[in-house]
């Protein structure tokens, strides 16, 4: 990435996967996308050619990848199949950077039916009352003997209603702010746990849900990492998944970008195809342009992440902006079909309701900006 562009390896991964997403995923995308539930004959064949291993430890078959790796199978999914693109990131990018922290035994027990799309696991952060301010999260986790009793409440997880596992985040301190938070393995079949599932305009395949955990008990062994780094357990997950949210959405935008100028080409007005008409080519040219700089912003940011440089600046920026852009790029196309990409007929609509929600999830706009105010100017200057 250094010189602009993909190493000889990566760009043969992108080709490769690039053939797969169109001739394995595409077909049937358009009605997979509308329909509540992650498609099991979908993610095995992305699990038959390792796109859930990627990470993950060698003895459970794991495969090594990088982060731009990871970034590529993101654009590469997104522009087929919005649906594998997010179950790529909040399956293999959550559980390479989560499960590792857990016990052998959990692993053992865990990564076989993960991998192997015989379970599903979720990320339980967000609650009813907190969202980006992690910190202030109210669920509980006290020690009781060998065992921690959970209670409280997590909203907006993504695979909720069909997860088997979660990763939940709670409070075991609730006096010691960031330090007082421990993440916690939960099968969600125990006693106590129940769910509601939310009603989303996008990300329809994913299930969102609300679970709600009535003084859940969990054996203490379930602990992930040590009592008390959940919180910097969580940031550190969610760093990359920025980066990774907002190329799906430019993947997803350019699919958008390339059925426009084909439909450009082919639809006349006033005796010409629309794409003759500087009103159509313009706007292409624009949101081309945008999403090219939007897209090497997000690779800047996995590739420095590679090379073990600190990314939190570049990560909220290409979060923020490459995610926005995409909307953006997505709406623009849209307009360019007219009526038609209005209705559903026509993919686009899908498209744009789909990338809005990579805009709000783990962290919008506003809180991007400020992390990235505060890497440049500095922590003592943080709006209060």
């Amino acid at each position: 990435m250094a010189g602009f562009g993909f190493s000889e390896e990566e760009e043969m991964f992108r080709r490769q996967l690039q053939e797969f997403a169109q001739k394995e995923l595409a077909p049937g995308a358009k009605e997979r996308v509308k329909k509540e539930g992650i498609d099991k004959e979908m993610a095995k064949k992305m699990a038959s050619i390792g796109l859930l291993s990627m990470n993950a430890p060698a003895k459970y078959g794991g495969i090594p990848a990088s982060w731009v790796k990871e970034g590529i199978a993101v654009e590469e999914l997104g522009k087929a199949d919005f649906s594998a693109g997010i179950y790529v990131i909040m399956g293999p990018a959550f559980l390479a950077q989560l499960l590792p922290y857990a016990p052998e035994e959990m692993q053992d027990e865990w990564y076989p039916p993960l991998l192997n799309v015989d379970a599903f696991s979720c990320l339980c952060l967000t609650e009813p009352d907190c969202g980006s301010d992690a910190v202030a999260i109210k669920t509980k986790a006290v020690k009781d003997g060998d065992s921690y009793v959970i209670s409280g409440e997590k909203t907006s997880v993504t695979i909720g209603m069909q997860a088997n596992i979660a990763f939940i985040f709670a409070k075991t301190d609730p006096s010691a702010g960031a330090k007082g938070v421990s993440c916690f393995g939960v099968p969600l079949d125990l006693p106590g746990v129940s769910r509601i599932p939310m009603r989303d305009i996008g990300w329809i395949p994913m299930q969102r849900a609300s679970i709600n955990f009535d003084e859940v008990r969990v054996p203490a062994k379930n602990l992930v990492g040590e009592e008390g780094r959940g919180f910097y357990l969580a940031m550190g997950a969610i760093g990359c998944v920025r980066t990774l949210l907002s190329l799906l959405a430019i993947g997803k935008a350019e699919a958008a970008l390339d059925e426009a100028i084909k439909y450009a080409k082919q639809r006349t007005a006033f005796d010409r195809p629309l794409a003759k008409f500087e009103g159509t080519s313009f706007r292409i040219a624009e949101q081309a342009t945008i999403l090219e700089s939007a897209r090497l912003l997000c690779y800047r940011a996995l590739w420095l992440k590679d090379q073990g440089v600190n990314n939190t600046k570049e990560a909220a920026m290409a979060k923020w902006y490459g995610a926005r852009m995409a909307v953006m790029a997505i709406h623009e196309m849209l307009l360019i079909f007219g009526h038609y990409g209005y209705c559903e007929d026509y993919p686009v609509e899908q498209y744009l309701r789909d990338a809005i929600g990579n805009e709000i999830g783990d962290g919008p706009a506003e809180i991007m900006k400020l992390v990235i105010s505060r890497e440049i100017i500095g922590r003592e200057f943080e709006p209060m």
